[in-house]
């Protein structure tokens, strides 16, 4: 949202949303996947496993918004940056296993998660010349993505892709599976010990992600200051991400498993539902 706001694509704020854009909530309701948009749309923005979330699309999930966009001319935008941490089989980890989504999707991903890059800053783009734009023939978006990257962009430098060479080999792939089988334990640990207190939790389970509802209904930041100052814990918001989120918070399985361990601990022993 915030991008095609500063890029200057959206109307005038009202409330909490902007004019100009389509807003596609996920909800406990939907499953924390959104439904299609009632109308036509240019460009459409989805991510799975999704940040904050944590809920992971199906095949047939994506096949509907695969079919929308064949449709409708539109173009997915597809954010797969945390694909690396989904577990089951039946689940995909891009969206080019959809039929059909090649012609209609871009996919956007990244080191940052599977390989803790987040500050190195080495990620891709599959542009497939088969996508095609509303006025367009194939491989249009293929050659403005090129001539946008050339011309803003010099590519990452030879230690950053030193890194990402390391990353895909056969040792960095290991290693990589092994700190994301880590952080899925934390996760394991986080989601156990909500529940054993009463708490709803989504996700966790195929991304790293854990997203809560706040007991009775409290507003999200009223709940960042209960976790606060009750167990000396600190997660985010629910609101942050947007409207759907109020009434929900995030936690993180991204860090030390002894630093997880304690964290669970207080907030069991001293967060007063």
């Amino acid at each position: 949202m915030d991008s095609n706001v500063i890029a200057g694509r959206t109307g005038a704020v009202k409330g909490s949303q902007y004019a100009g854009l389509v807003y596609m909530p996920c909800t406990e309701a939907n499953g924390f996947f959104p439904e299609l948009p009632k109308g036509k749309v240019d460009l459409i923005y989805l991510c799975s496993p999704n940040n904050p979330t944590g809920a992971v699309a199906t095949r047939e999930q994506l096949k509907l918004f695969v079919d929308y966009a064949l449709k409708h001319k539109a173009v997915i935008i597809y954010d797969a940056a945390y694909a690396s941490f989904i577990a089951d089989p039946e689940l995909p980890r891009t969206i080019f296993e959809v039929e059909g989504a090649k012609s209609c999707a871009l996919e956007i991903n990244s080191f940052s998660k599977e390989a803790g890059f987040t500050g190195v800053r080495l990620g891709w783009a599959v542009v497939p010349k088969d996508l095609v734009c509303e006025d367009g023939e194939p491989g249009k978006l293929n050659r403005l993505w090129l001539r946008r990257q050339t011309t803003m962009f010099n590519g990452a430098s030879n230690i950053v892709q030193d890194g990402g060479v390391a990353i895909l080999s056969e040792r960095g792939q290991k290693e990589c599976r092994e700190i994301i089988a880590y952080y899925m334990n934390n996760a394991r640990v986080i989601r156990e010990g909500l529940e054993s207190i009463g708490i709803k939790v989504f996700g966790g389970v195929n991304a790293p992600y854990l997203w809560m509802k706040t007991p009775n209904g409290l507003p999200s930041w009223d709940f960042f200051d209960k976790l606060l100052s009750e167990a000396h814990v600190v997660g985010t918001p629910g609101s942050g991400f947007g409207p759907a989120g109020e009434g929900y918070f995030r936690l993180s399985a991204f860090g030390h498993a002894e630093d997880i361990q304690r964290a669970v601990a207080s907030i069991k022993s001293n967060l007063k539902i």
